[in-house]
């Protein structure tokens, strides 16, 4: 399996992109911390994964809070003795209104938990990571990074952010062996984009699929991404047949990006 004996952590974990990582964490053999600020929904999915023969733990943490932070990372430490992985996706939504009517108190919210959140994170398990030798890193982005959006200011400039800060830890933790790298995902195909996307074709008048079709044809791969396809590919960036990938933001998007 690709993470057996590997101890995984995941932030930000909910019915989406987060659930799917920490499940396929487990599935392919690593012990899951599984956290988030919803103290049931982490309990479900750590549930979910020792039905299913796992080994995890539930840790409700707001990565806004440092102390919360060091707690998850102390907490991991204390169940599975090590911490060789880090998937951070915990994100804040994006505020709608247009620049000239934010307040840039928004955009100061979301980059703390959108791009700061995965800084603390990665504050929290280095001293494990060195003191074992190395680890991995893996950041979610988004394509509102690079393909800027109107109603996405503070999201994507925090997600551009994250790139960036990806790209100096790689360097500075390089020599420990720490490896950072981003995922960058586009739309994934998954609870909250179905729910999403049947709330819109309802309000607009159209047939579900039609929405469905209209995204589609934005990727070169012609299809919505499923959310389990994209989480595995940023849980390779874990692995070890990803040893020498550091600094790099991976387009996990289905070709997306390579549309205007």
């Amino acid at each position: 399996m690709l993470l057996s004996d590997k101890t995984v952590i995941v932030t930000g974990v909910g019915p989406g992109m987060g659930r799917q990582l920490a499940l396929l964490a487990a599935a392919e053999g690593a012990c899951v911390a599984v956290s988030a600020r919803s103290a049931s929904f982490v309990q479900e999915v750590a549930r979910e994964i020792e039905a299913s023969g796992g080994r995890a733990i539930a840790v409700v943490t707001d990565v806004s809070d440092q102390a919360a932070c060091t707690r998850l990372a102390d907490a991991t430490l204390e169940a599975f003795g090590r911490i060789d992985g880090l998937v951070c996706s915990a994100y804040r939504i994006a505020d709608p209104r247009p620049f000239e009517a934010t307040d840039l108190q928004a955009w100061i919210d979301n980059m703390s938990v959108t791009c700061f959140g995965a800084l603390r994170m990665a504050q929290a398990v280095v001293p494990a990571m060195k003191a074992q030798g190395g680890g991995a890193i893996v950041n979610i982005g988004a394509l509102a990074s690079a393909q800027p959006a109107r109603g996405q200011s503070d999201y994507a400039v925090a997600k551009a952010a994250l790139e960036g800060a990806t790209r100096q830890l790689a360097v500075e933790l390089g020599p420990l062996g720490i490896r950072v790298n981003v995922a960058r995902m586009g739309w994934l195909w998954g609870k909250p984009v179905r729910d999403y996307l049947t709330w819109e074709a309802a309000h607009r008048g159209l047939p579900l699929q039609d929405l469905v079709d209209e995204i589609a044809k934005r990727t070169a791969l012609g299809v919505i991404p499923p959310e389990q396809d994209c989480a595995k590919s940023a849980l390779f960036l874990i692995s070890d047949y990803a040893r020498m990938i550091t600094g790099a933001v991976i387009d996990v998007n289905g070709g997306e990006y390579l549309r205007p």
